[in-house]
């Protein structure tokens, strides 16, 4: 199965065309905490929440729509596929550091708004996604500069890649796969 991934720039750049506030990191990270907290793949309503959440209540237009739906039904192939394959929609690597770091604090931010939406009760989450929600909070919380060098570089990949397991964690742990949202079923992981 070839999963493709939306690319930042052209989505980014759709998205301001269309006058639509947020980058394609914030949409994806919201999309991603949408279905981490709990909501099923089938459940039609993520497009007016996410509606009310970046477009000021406004419908979106037949060309944002679209690639809208084409980014969530990669999200939710992805947060299915056996082989872990999510894509943060980020900046490539030739972006300027700071680039890439801001639309990752997007991108969580964008995740725990999402998350939120869904799941509001953590009393039945594993130590392991409550300790990963409070990191994140601290992630959408940094704003400092980065040096443009390798040790930023690295540490910038690491934090990326804790960022993509993490999510990846809290929506095997609440999210729904496909199959559940048919057969509506309380399955352990």
């Amino acid at each position: 199965m070839s999963i493709t991934s939306t690319d930042y720039e052209t989505f980014s750049a759709m998205l301001s065309q269309e006058n639509i506030i947020v980058d394609a990191a914030e949409v994806q990270g919201i999309l991603c905490g949408m279905l981490a907290g709990g909501m099923t793949a089938d459940d039609q309503s993520w497009i007016e929440a996410i509606s009310d959440v970046v477009n000021q209540g406004d419908g979106f237009s037949g060309k944002a729509k679209t690639q809208i739906v084409v980014l969530f039904n990669e999200i939710c192939q992805q947060y299915v596929d056996p082989d872990f394959t999510l894509a943060l929609c980020l900046p490539d690597d030739a972006s300027p550091i700071n680039d890439r770091g801001s639309a990752l604090l997007n991108w969580v931010h964008g995740f725990l708004l999402g998350f939120g939406l869904h799941q509001a009760d953590l009393t039945g989450c594993s130590e392991d996604v409550k300790e990963a929600l409070e990191d994140f909070t601290e992630i959408a919380r940094m704003d400092e500069k980065m040096k443009d060098d390798e040790e930023s570089e690295k540490a910038l990949f690491e934090v990326m890649e804790y960022v993509r397991i993490t999510a990846m964690l809290c929506f095997h742990e609440l999210g729904k796969s496909p199959l559940e949202s048919e057969n509506v079923t309380n399955s352990v992981h």
